[in-house]
């Protein structure tokens, strides 16, 4: 029976980093599932999930924690089917001058209204005329039952006014979370 797991990844960027990870999982007939991994500055990062077979977990295990020794850290999470978010999906775009406080002031509201973030990107990047940084946000978020994406809208064009950031809320192609 499979036992699936999400891993968590970290070590310093070169090349051959995710097909060292692949290889510690194809040598346990493990499944890669899915993930999402970035460079962010010198750093490689990342969040994947996988299931091996439940013989193989502590071997599993073992492997990945050996490859500390080449400067890789890997922490790994037994996963527990947690329920899914239900609801309306909604796409938000965020894009304004950087400072700090920014994600700090949106997530508040979206707690507040027990909005669920089903995924975040950020980046700074400069301008394209000036240089100055500038700071974009993509989400994909889980509106509750009984919160329309107006109230949302109307809460975060007030806290977009605050922070001086312009966002866009607009229906995801998938309107309905599972």
């Amino acid at each position: 029976m499979p036992v699936e797991m999400v891993l968590t990844i970290i070590s310093k960027d070169r090349p051959g980093l995710v097909q060292t990870l692949a290889q510690v999982i194809a040598d346990h007939s493990g499944n890669w599932i899915d993930s999402s991994m970035a460079r962010l500055g010198g750093e490689f990062a990342g969040i994947l999930r996988v299931d091996v077979s439940e013989r193989t977990v502590a071997s599993f295990e073992k492997s990945l924690a050996a490859l500390a020794e080449h400067g890789i850290a890997v922490t790994v999470r037994h996963d527990s089917v947690a329920p899914r978010s239900h609801g309306q999906r909604v796409h938000l775009n965020l894009t304004g001058a950087d400072h700090p406080g920014i994600v700090r002031e949106v997530s508040s509201a979206l707690a507040r209204h027990r909005v669920s973030i089903d995924e975040l990107h950020t980046e700074v990047r400069p301008r394209s005329m000036t240089g100055e940084p500038l700071f974009t946000a993509e989400a994909i978020v889980i509106l509750p039952t009984g919160l329309t994406i107006n109230e949302l809208r109307t809460e975060l064009e007030r806290i977009g006014n605050d922070v001086m950031v312009d966002l866009v809320l607009t229906e995801s192609d998938n309107a309905k979370a599972d």
